[in-house]
């Protein structure tokens, strides 16, 4: 399973603003940390603010930081979410591809969503805070940490 780029960015940022101490990093900040456009690091930032992982604030002194609900957050539910529900491959058709002809007697969608499912259960006890335990954390983002 290849994850969108958008779960993999929510992840990233997540995990920086674990490790930034009281920095508090702009959005700008980053989408250059993570070698991403800033308007993609944007939309990933809304939604993690909109989803109350995160809190940006404007001005002198603003900047991202990790509330106690992204650091406890569950990397399954946040893969979930970012992801979306759809199937893994498209049975139904679409206004461009033609239905598939084996649906009717097929049992591959159904093993598919299991596979997904099982995928999505193995990340769910697994939080932010997990995946950036010392010294791991600052070590794979390149981040020194801080007193």
């Amino acid at each position: 399973m290849r994850l969108l780029r958008s779960t993999d960015l929510a992840l990233r940022v997540l995990m920086r603003l674990a490790v930034a101490g009281e920095s508090n990093p702009t959005t700008r900040d980053v989408a250059a940390a993570m070698d991403v456009p800033y308007t993609h690091a944007a939309k990933v930032v809304a939604e993690l603010q909109h989803m109350g992982l995160l809190t940006a604030r404007r001005g002198r002194g603003g900047g991202l930081a990790l509330t106690e609900q992204g650091r406890t957050a569950s990397v399954g539910a946040l893969v979930r979410a970012f992801e979306g529900e759809g199937d893994v491959v498209d049975c139904e058709g679409t206004a461009t591809s033609a239905a598939c002809p084996l649906s009717s007697a097929c049992r591959l969608r159904g093993a598919l969503r299991r596979a997904r499912e099982a995928f999505h259960a193995s990340l769910d006890p697994i939080t932010v805070a997990d995946l950036v335990t010392e010294p791991t954390g600052p070590l794979l983002l390149g981040i020194s940490p801080r007193p």
